[in-house]
């Protein structure tokens, strides 16, 4: 009987962290200091948030103020998507792929233990990134399918999204052409 393989066992437990306050100048030099994409917001072991290498782009291109103004609290995701420790990792993988997202942050009675990734995941299990790959692969495919069929039919238009610069499917919201992600933004 094979034993089950927990986020607890795989997790990375010294994760990168900052607190709310931090600008976000300095949650970029971290970043790029520790070589990671994101960051754990948290005061004490209460988890405030997360912020990853998008966040800051965003920031970069969107916010008006000064870049050194800015704090993590600012632009961190406010949805926090968590797991416990005792979840086997192939729910933590589904439970990924369902939220579209590549890490979470792992909780035990409301403090934050942990920080699990897609890649903590993959060098566990190498096999899951072959499949995923051709699921993937699988999924593009459809993708361009629908995208053409639609197409030809005028149902939407791909260009450059007038938010983020983004190449994109766009849709026209308030006069302007934005992709998906922009609209789900605002």
């Amino acid at each position: 009987m094979e034993k089950r393989i927990r986020v607890g066992d795989i997790m990375t437990r010294n994760y990168v962290h900052v607190k709310p306050n931090t600008a976000l100048i300095d949650c970029a030099k971290e970043m790029i200091k520790k070589r990671v994409g994101s960051l754990i917001i948290k005061e004490g072991d209460e988890l405030k948030g997360i912020i990853t290498e998008k966040d800051i782009v965003w920031a970069l291109t969107k916010k008006k103020a000064d870049f050194g103004s800015i704090l993590a609290k600012d632009v961190a995701a406010r949805k926090l998507i968590t797991i416990k420790p005792d979840t086997g990792i192939e729910e933590a993988l589904q439970k990924m792929n369902r939220s579209k997202i590549r890490r979470m942050p792992v909780v035990s009675n409301k403090k934050i233990i942990g920080y699990i990734t897609l890649k903590d995941i993959v060098k566990f299990m190498p096999s899951i990134f072959q499949e995923n790959r051709e699921f993937e692969r699988i999924r593009e495919e459809e993708d361009k399918i629908q995208r053409s069929s639609a197409a030809s039919k005028g149902k939407f238009t791909e260009d450059l999204c007038e938010e983020c610069g983004n190449f994109d499917i766009l849709e026209k919201i308030d006069g302007r052409m934005i992709c998906e992600s922009c609209k789900d933004i605002m």
